[in-house]
């Protein structure tokens, strides 16, 4: 054999070789495959987010095979016996049928519902772990905007998706948009007309919101998603500040092939936790509600806990109107249709707010912990209050019946508490902070508490505390100190 045909290469190598050639596979797969991150259990949250979003593009076209978004009226005859005969329309006769008759079909429609509620509460605890620790700052924040619109998009995908059944209690969620678009001053009754092609519900709504749920919201989160990945690629990911990382480098294990076995092996823990969480639990029994009929409400209604609180919003406030240049301002549903997506915009402009306050322009690639950031872990633990306290509100009326209460009580009560609670948090919020800083500090100067007594030859007794290692000790001095404790050592 010739030295020739040693040397040869193979048709795989050739193919391979072809391919670099034209799109440089192999030069970004040297460079990126072995590509280090960092180990921590937080990180996970995000890939929670991507892998629940995974689930729901691959259950959502399962479903369309089936799911027919038409508000056409027909006369079901079908499996589920106790709405044989009810007029309905096809969207909702699709659904009974994906849930009695397709193979799987029940199966499928809970996975992805869970799905989405996992997916929409991944996306906020995620965001929660970047702002606590700070991952936001330069040069990421364009990044968090990315997550930010996703976050913003998820939730209004999750509302369209719920909608499309159009059984009583997504109709009922349905009639609430149009209150909140009615309110809206002049406009208001176009951009009803708009939305609905003509009077409430109208004959369009269904087949729109499908548009809007399997095609144009799924393609532009589709597209953040991996501009959000290139440029956690690009920037690096951020890591806690330990023995031998610095604002230059990142300690971790390889992409490949550590990384991504890993990452494999969490996708399907995710995917069969959703599996299991479907098969064991129901979610949004449509055919117990009925099809939605304009001349009726179903009790109880409550929409999916990501929009909670925008219900709360409503529930709470006082039914106020006002004439104003010949127009009736119903700020009793005007205002929360404002506060709403204040508060969400809130969220997506800290990282700049922050920024310009503090007059922190640096790069930073190393997590703060939250206790070394009173004044903005205050500041999110207080928005985290106001959140819960508005969702309880949008479910004031359950609340007031499990309770045995007064509706007007509890309403009373959210609404004095949205305004001082969140205050309290934050002021209780900083002051653990820094009452941390000051254990840290204490530990760091006299060691750790080892629970051992021990007695002095003079009677006394005192407990024994054994020094912290340097990992320890880096982990908790590799931080810059805020004012009121430098203040307090002076």
């Amino acid at each position: 054999m010739s030295a020739r045909e040693v040397s040869a290469p193979g048709r795989g190598e050739r193919v391979a070789d072809w391919f670099d050639g034209r799109l440089g596979i192999h030069s970004l797969g040297r460079k990126y495959l072995r590509k280090v991150f960092p180990d921590h259990w937080s990180f996970l949250l995000g890939e929670i987010c991507l892998y629940s979003f995974v689930v729901l593009i691959l259950t959502g076209v399962y479903l369309t095979f089936f799911f027919h978004p038409s508000m056409n009226e027909v006369t079901y005859h079908g499996s589920y016996l106790p709405l044989n005969g009810v007029r309905m329309s096809e969207a909702y006769a699709s659904t009974l049928d994906i849930s009695f008759d397709v193979r799987g079909g029940l199966l499928m429609r809970q996975v992805h519902h869970w799905a989405a509620l996992v997916f929409v509460a991944g996306m906020l605890t995620h965001m929660m772990r970047h702002f606590f620790t700070g991952s936001f700052r330069r040069p990421r924040e364009i990044n968090w905007l990315f997550g930010w619109t996703l976050l913003f998009l998820g939730m209004f995908e999750g509302l369209f998706g719920y909608s499309l059944p159009d059984d009583l209690l997504s109709g009922t969620g349905l009639r609430f948009v149009n209150g909140a678009l009615l309110s809206v001053p002049v406009v208001g009754t176009y951009l009803s007309m708009f939305l609905f092609g003509g009077e409430f519900p109208g004959h369009d709504i269904v087949a729109r919101f499908y548009s809007l749920h399997v095609l144009v919201i799924p393609g532009i989160m589709a597209a953040l998603v991996v501009a959000h990945l290139l440029l956690v690629v690009y920037h690096k990911h951020t890591q806690f500040a330990g023995p031998g990382r610095t604002e230059r480098n990142v300690v971790g294990a390889p992409f490949m092939p550590v990384y991504m076995a890993k990452a494999g092996g969490f996708f399907f823990l995710v995917f069969g936790a959703l599996a299991l969480l479907a098969a064991v639990a129901s979610i949004n029994p449509v055919w117990s509600y009925g099809p939605y009929r304009a001349d009726q409400v179903s009790t109880g209604a409550q929409p999916d806990w990501y929009l909670g609180f925008a219900e709360g919003l409503v529930r709470v406030m006082p039914g106020w109107e006002i004439t104003l240049g010949g127009h009736t301002l119903v700020l009793g549903v005007l205002i929360p249709v404002v506060v709403f997506p204040l508060l969400l915009v809130l969220i997506g402009v800290y990282p700049f707010v922050e920024a310009r306050i503090t007059g922190d322009r640096r790069e930073h690639h190393l997590l703060d912990r939250p206790r070394n950031r009173p004044v903005r872990t205050g500041i999110g633990a207080a928005w985290i209050s106001l959140y819960l306290i508005l969702l309880a509100g949008g479910g004031n009326d359950i609340v007031a019946t499990r309770l045995h209460l007064s509706i007007n009580t509890v309403t009373w009560t959210i609404r004095i508490a949205a305004l001082i609670v969140p205050v309290a948090v934050f002021v209780i919020a900083r002051r653990v902070c820094l009452g941390l800083q000051l254990r840290d500090r204490e530990r760091m100067l006299h060691g750790r508490e080892t629970g051992v007594i021990k007695r002095l030859p003079h009677g006394g007794y005192v407990e024994v505390h054994e020094p912290l290692d340097q990992a320890q000790l880096h982990t908790l001095t590799a931080h810059e100190r805020p004012g009121e404790l430098v203040e307090h050592d002076s």
